[in-house]
């Protein structure tokens, strides 16, 4: 059983990463748009532009939620993504109680951690990371063809 688990763990892994990727990027588009019901305490409005941090985290949220579940850039979008999350929770969310169930920072601290997962896993099947990697590696030259420096 554990190995057809395991053979399956590329593509669970690449719908994780579609699933955190949509929902990350459905906070932004809240936020930056008012769409989905605005960004969290506006009534449906949104984040005036520029204004730290609600502003930045929205475009983090956006631009970082679309790359991650396009696949594109995974590791660096998910660390980004991870940073952003661990800032709103110390940040925002910690100062008002320790536990995230008491302080409302379960969101952050999932999204922290998921991203975080992700930066260390990649991007798993379905990514289009996998598809530029297979690219660049179809176009490397065979071993024996490479030229190697000659010591002098």
């Amino acid at each position: 059983m554990t190995g057809r688990l395991d053979s399956a763990q590329p593509y669970v892994l690449g719908l994780f990463r579609i699933v955190v990727g949509l929902l990350f990027a459905c906070h932004g588009a809240a936020s930056l748009f008012g769409v989905l019901g605005g960004a969290a305490g506006t009534d449906g409005g949104t984040i005036d532009a520029g204004t730290w941090p609600g502003w930045y985290a929205a475009v983090i949220q956006l631009v970082g939620g679309g790359l991650v579940l396009l696949g594109l850039g995974t590791r660096v979008a998910a660390l980004i993504a991870s940073g952003s999350m661990a800032y709103a929770y110390f940040k925002v969310h910690q100062p008002s109680a320790l536990w995230p169930l008491e302080n409302g920072g379960e969101p952050s601290a999932l999204f922290c951690w998921a991203f975080l997962l992700l930066v260390f896993t990649g991007s798993g099947a379905f990514g289009l990371d996998r598809l530029f990697t297979r690219r660049s590696a179809a176009g490397e030259k065979p071993a024996a063809e490479r030229q190697t420096p000659v010591a002098a």
